[in-house]
């Protein structure tokens, strides 16, 4: 059984149907039966949380581009490996409207810059003291990845590592390529 949970860590949970049972949204609502951590074709909650330079860094700021939200942890390993797949893109694209906004759950800023300068990730990091943002996303494990599109609305939700192929496919349902 262990071994069946890593692999969907590591692979991703698939897709069961993505929109909940009623219209309540995220923010309000009655909900009954299994409802995915974010809602599907909804607004993604905003939210503001400081990167390791000290910059602050809101969602809703980055109305008009394209944002992978990335939750992580220095101590996950899948996390350090998608991270490289993840940054090349924002390299690539981050002229055509594409951010990277890694969240990192409750760690401190030494950890998270030791592990940035080790993996050589160029995107922001950003900290969440206490996992208020991690919580607002309803984070079920690492890594998680959501993204939003130009309007601000949830597209995708990836839980498990993604490898080259999917970030390219997902990049290209929110209109990147």
């Amino acid at each position: 059984m262990g071994l069946g949970f890593g692999l969907l860590i590591f692979k991703g949970f698939p897709s069961r149907g993505s929109e909940p049972t009623n219209s309540g949204g995220p923010t309000g609502g009655q909900t009954t039966g299994i409802v995915p951590a974010t809602w599907l074709g909804s607004p993604a909650p905003d939210f503001e949380l400081t990167d390791l330079d000290g910059k602050q860094h809101s969602l809703s700021q980055y109305r008009g581009d394209v944002v992978l939200l990335n939750f992580w942890a220095t101590w996950c390993e899948p996390c350090r490996v998608e991270m490289p797949a993840i940054d090349k893109r924002f390299q690539a694209l981050h002229e055509k409207g594409f951010i990277v906004l890694g969240i990192d759950f409750d760690e401190p800023a030494a950890d998270v810059r030791a592990f940035r300068d080790q993996v050589k990730v160029t995107f922001p990091l950003l900290l969440d003291p206490g996992g208020k943002v991690q919580a607002l996303y309803r984070i079920l494990g690492y890594p998680t990845s959501f993204f939003v599109d130009r309007q601000g609305v949830v597209r995708i939700v990836h839980i498990g590592i993604m490898d080259d192929s999917q970030i390219d496919q997902y990049l290209k349902q929110v209109g990147l390529e």
